[in-house]
Order: C-alpha cells, then sequence, then structure tokens
C-alpha cells in the first residue's frame, strides 16, 4: 500500500473532499428551489407540443418492451405494469426531481434471464427475489448520492464510452423492430405479413418527416408547423384492467419479507448489477438532455435525483412492477422538442466605461416541468380500465415502425455514424485535420495516413458495441453494464498506449466538463508539485453551483489550483474559467 494512502483518505473525507458525505445532495437541495418555481411559470404551445410528443415516443416503445416482458417473465409483467411504472415515476420526477428535462421509462434488457434463473435455477419466487434486488438497489443509489458518485464515476467518462453507449441504444431499437416483425410473421399469413412491414416502414417514414415539419416554411403557419414536428397521430390502445397481469396476482403488492434470509442476500449480486446500469443510465440521459447546445442555464444537479431514483425503484419492487429510470433517446429528444429562438438584451460595459445594449438570439431549451408532467400524466391516465381498453387495438407493425424511427433519431446525432461515413469517403474530400495532427504529404489536405488512425478509433467503438449488443443476446446479458464500466479505465489506461495523443484529442473529449484526458495530463504535468496548490475535486459540470467560495481557496501567483483547472483571480483576468 503506498504511503501516500492515508493522507489521500483523509483529503478525500475533508471537507469538500471527493467523499465528503453529503456534499453534493447539499447543493442540490440548494439549488432545487432556485429553479423550482420559474420552472411552473413558462407554459405555452411549444411545451404542450412537446408534452404530446414525448407521450407517444415514451409509450409506444414501453408498449413494445412490454410484449418482451411478457414473454420473458412468464407471463408475470405486461403492458399494465409497464404502463403504471413509466406513468407514476414520470409524474414523481417532473415534481421533485432538480432536472425536470430527463425522461424516465422502462426498457427491454433490464429483465431479461432473471425470471429464467428464479424460477429454472433457484426455484424461488420471482416477485420476492426482484423485489429484495430493487430494495438492495434503493440503498446502494442513496450510498452513490451521499458519498458524491456523480465526480469520483462521471469525470472520469468520456464520450469514447458515451457514444458507445448512445449507438447499444440505437441497435437494440432496431433489434426491436426486427423483432416484432419476426412475431408478426408467425402469427400472420405472408400477405398481412407485407401490409405489416409496409406500416412498419410507413410510420418509420411519416415520423421522420413530422420531425421535420418546422423547417417546411413557407407551408402552413409556423405554429401549424410546430406542431406538426412534434405530433404523432397513431392511436394506442392494449386490453387489460387496472389489475397484475399474472393471474395470480390479485393487487400490486409483493410479500417481499417472506423470501428465506439466503436468498434475501443473494439478490445483492443483481442488484449492485441493477444499480450500475440505472446509475450509468441515468446520469448519461441527464448529461445529455442538457449540453451545450441545448444552452440550459437553471442550476440542476444528479445526487439528488439518484436518491429520488433509488426511493422509485424500491417502490417497484414492493409493487411488483418493473422500475423506470432515465431513458436514451428519450431525454435529448425531449429537450430537442423543446429549442427555441431566445431573444436577450445585454447591457454591456466598454473599456472606456460607456454603457452599451446588445440584443442576442441564441437557441436553447424551454426549462421548465409542464412537459414532463403533462406526459407522464398522459400515460398514467392510461393504466385505467376504459383508456387501457382502446390501448389494446395498437397494430404491432405501428411500434416496430417507431422505434425504427427511436433508433434513426438515436444514431443521426452520434459521431460515430459521420466518422463512419468517412471511413467512405475518399481522403481529397474528407474535412481538414487539425494542425496538430501531421500529414507528411501536404500539411494542407488530409490523407489516407493522416485520417487511418480515426479510422480505426472509429472500428473499435463499433467493434465494442457490437460485442456488448452480442452479450445483451446471451445469458450474460444482465452483466453487459460492467463492461460498459470497464470502457472506462480502458480508454485512460490502454488506448493512450495505441493512439496518439493528438488523435485521442480530436476524436475524444470528458463527457461532462470541458477538455480532453490529454488536456488534464497536460496541466498536471505543468503544475508540478507546488505546496501552494490546492486540489479541490468535484468540479464535474454537474449543474450545481460549488459550495467553494474563490475567496477561501488559496491563490499563488494570481491563480487558483483546483482539480487541474486554472481559474484566474479577477485581478489578473476577466474571471474564473469554468
Amino acid at each position: 500500500m503506498s504511503p501516500l494512502w492515508p493522507s489521500r483518505m483523509r483529503a478525500a473525507f475533508a471537507p469538500y473532499g471527493t467523499l465528503q458525505p453529503f456534499r453534493l445532495l447539499r447543493q442540490d437541495l440548494r439549488n432545487l428551489p432556485k429553479r423550482y418555481i420559474s420552472d411552473w411559470t413558462v407554459f405555452n404551445q411549444l411545451i404542450f407540443a412537446s408534452a404530446v410528443y414525448v407521450f407517444f415516443t415514451n409509450l409506444l416503445p414501453g408498449i413494445t418492451f412490454a410484449s418482451d416482458l411478457y414473454n420473458l417473465t412468464g407471463k408475470n409483467w405486461g403492458t399494465i405494469e409497464v404502463v403504471f411504472s413509466t406513468g407514476l415515476f414520470g409524474v414523481i420526477f417532473s415534481l421533485f426531481s432538480i432536472q425536470p428535462l430527463t425522461i424516465l421509462g422502462v426498457t427491454g434488457p433490464f429483465s431479461e434471464n432473471r425470471y429464467s434463473l428464479c424460477t429454472t435455477t433457484f426455484h424461488i419466487p420471482f416477485f420476492p427475489f426482484m423485489a429484495w434486488s430493487l430494495i438492495h438497489a434503493a440503498w446502494l443509489h442513496y450510498l452513490l448520492a451521499i458519498f458524491n458518485a456523480h465526480d469520483w464515476t462521471m469525470r472520469y467518462v468520456t464520450t469514447f464510452s458515451t457514444e458507445i453507449f448512445s449507438l447499444l441504444n440505437s441497435i437494440i431499437y432496431f433489434h426491436k423492430a426486427i423483432q416484432e416483425l419476426q412475431r408478426a410473421k408467425k402469427s400472420l399469413s405472408f400477405a398481412a405479413f407485407l401490409y405489416s412491414v409496409i406500416g412498419a416502414v410507413g410510420t418509420c417514414l411519416v415520423a421522420i418527416a413530422l420531425s421535420t415539419a418546422e423547417k417546411w416554411k413557407p407551408l402552413f403557419h409556423r405554429y401549424i408547423r410546430m406542431g406538426l414536428a412534434e405530433l404523432d397521430k397513431e392511436t394506442l390502445h392494449v386490453y387489460h384492467s387496472f389489475t397484475p397481469t399474472s393471474p395470480n396476482r390479485t393487487h400490486f403488492f409483493v410479500r417481499f419479507w417472506e423470501l428465506p434470509a439466503s436468498w434475501i442476500f443473494v439478490a445483492l449480486i443483481p442488484s449492485a448489477i441493477i444499480t450500475a446500469l440505472f446509475f450509468f443510465n441515468h446520469e448519461v440521459s441527464s448529461i445529455i438532455c442538457t449540453i451545450n447546445r441545448y444552452g440550459t442555464r437553471k442550476p440542476g444537479g444528479f445526487a439528488w435525483d439518484i436518491v429520488l431514483l433509488g426511493s422509485t425503484t424500491a417502490l417497484c419492487g414492493i409493487l411488483g412492477i418493473p422500475p423506470a429510470n432515465g431513458l436514451l433517446p428519450q431525454a435529448p429528444l425531449h429537450s430537442e422538442s423543446l429549442m427555441h429562438d431566445d431573444k436577450e438584451t445585454l447591457s454591456l460595459n466598454s473599456p472606456s466605461g460607456a454603457q452599451t445594449t446588445e440584443h442576442r438570439v441564441s437557441r436553447r431549451v424551454y426549462e421548465q416541468r409542464w412537459s414532463h408532467l403533462l406526459h407522464a400524466a398522459g400515460i398514467l391516465a392510461l393504466s385505467s380500465p376504459p383508456l387501457m381498453r382502446v390501448l389494446g387495438l395498437t397494430p404491432t407493425s405501428v411500434l416496430a415502425g417507431l422505434f425504427l424511427f427511436m433508433g434513426e433519431q438515436s444514431l443521426s446525432v452520434n459521431p460515430i455514424l459521420y466518422r463512419t461515413f468517412h471511413l467512405l469517403t475518399p481522403a481529397s474530400e474528407l474535412p481538414a485535420l487539425p494542425a496538430s495532427i501531421p500529414n507528411n504529404d501536404n500539411p494542407h489536405r488530409p490523407s489516407v495516413k493522416a485520417y487511418l488512425p480515426i479510422h480505426l478509433y472509429t472500428l473499435a467503438q463499433i467493434i465494442i458495441t457490437t460485442v456488448i449488443f452480442i452479450v445483451t443476446l446471451t445469458i450474460a446479458g444482465p452483466a453487459f453494464p460492467i463492461i460498459i464500466l470497464l470502457l472506462v479505465p480502458i480508454r485512460l489506461k490502454i488506448m493512450n498506449r495505441v493512439w496518439n495523443r493528438e488523435i485521442l484529442r480530436y476524436v475524444d473529449a470528458w463527457a461532462c466538463r470541458e477538455g480532453t484526458v490529454e488536456d488534464e495530463e497536460d496541466r498536471r504535468k505543468g503544475m508540478g508539485s507546488d505546496s501552494n496548490e490546492v486540489n479541490v475535486e468535484g468540479l464535474v459540470r454537474s449543474g450545481s453551483e460549488t459550495e467553494i467560495e474563490l475567496e477561501d481557496i488559496e491563490r499563488s501567483d494570481g491563480v487558483v489550483r483546483a482539480s487541474g483547472v486554472d481559474i484566474k483571480d479577477e485581478s489578473d483576468g476577466p474571471g474564473p474559467k469554468t
């Protein structure tokens, strides 16, 4: 053990240290009141249209996932459980979360193989074991939030991992569409099957066309185009009453205390996997729906939402319904649907002291809770018996078409897609590379040699994604989050031995903060061992305001040292660098 280990541990638990209990939770709870009232003061036609749009893009995939759950859980979970979970916990998060742009729902890969393990391998009841798995996951979520897991996990995640995770979700959506059509082929005549294919492709094309309706100018009035851009006009249906799917259950409650004590401890194993999946899934969802291009300005946070997610996860176990968590790609689609032109008037002081006024127009999202609340309340309403009867008439071809659309929407914004196009593009037509990436043939024109490492990086991401997807189809499927987490140390410790630093700087960056891995390495080398430096962890882009006042940090030569970031003193420059 390193002799520095005790001092590092003391520093981690010290005030403002990485592991200081409740540090990020305190920040989040202070920031929540600063935005809560204003989140309810904005409501307009675009927000309502966004709620309708997210209603369909969240409900339809959930219903299709429900058909998988129905088969994978021995008919114990079905549409009513998925709709109830998605609606109920969507409402809870719209009211109490700190980041209302994150969309919650039930995902397909969550319960694969768990039912078969309980019934055929362990020979124990499914619902009590699942309940304890989710209860254990709850207190694991609490520990992650209490000890500021966002800072010491997501601060090391780069876009290498998030792009792979996003691509994996796109592939899963396409695969689910194919599965729906395969089921149709087994149960329908050939003519009816062809009609289902036409319906799926048609639904996808109509959805893509409507998603771009805002650009149809000068066709229709602007408000009509905005509405069309959000509306999916298919009707949803399923036939059930407000009772559990399983005929052996009469109410939504699990007698979880009846599980033998030995199996309660065994449930810790799947609970750890569930926690890893939900934590990473929810954090990435919250990050990508608040990236810079969406112009979010209100204080956000992650720790409080992880506590809330843990609480709803435990409640799902007690109620005997599948748990909901942050969704990809619904969260960024929600932000996209709320984008608008924001006109601002800024008062600026010139160096001479004269005050000038500047008008700016920027693209940003409406940061509010109405779209989240309305879409979740609409889904929850569908769990009522009258509306559930209407829900049962949805053709599966429509669901398959929506899966194709969701996969296309997620894939279309993934940088892996565009770098894949570069693989097929002649070198003379490729975009110019930064001067830091050498081209011995011609410094002003990219060459195959210069692009080769970038192509290999892209191929590595595609291969890794394919391997993870194959794993999700096997008995080891529930453990796929572990593989995604392992990508983080692989990127930090191994890839820099294979790829040139400048190549990695060009294709990769921190997911939750500014800069790249290589930038931070350069800063650390430049710092040396200055005894006046203060190592302050937690400058991850979490949306939370730091608890540290700049006046309280020791300064040296007009520069504040904090987690490898140089923050200029006001006397030396224009202000802090964040």
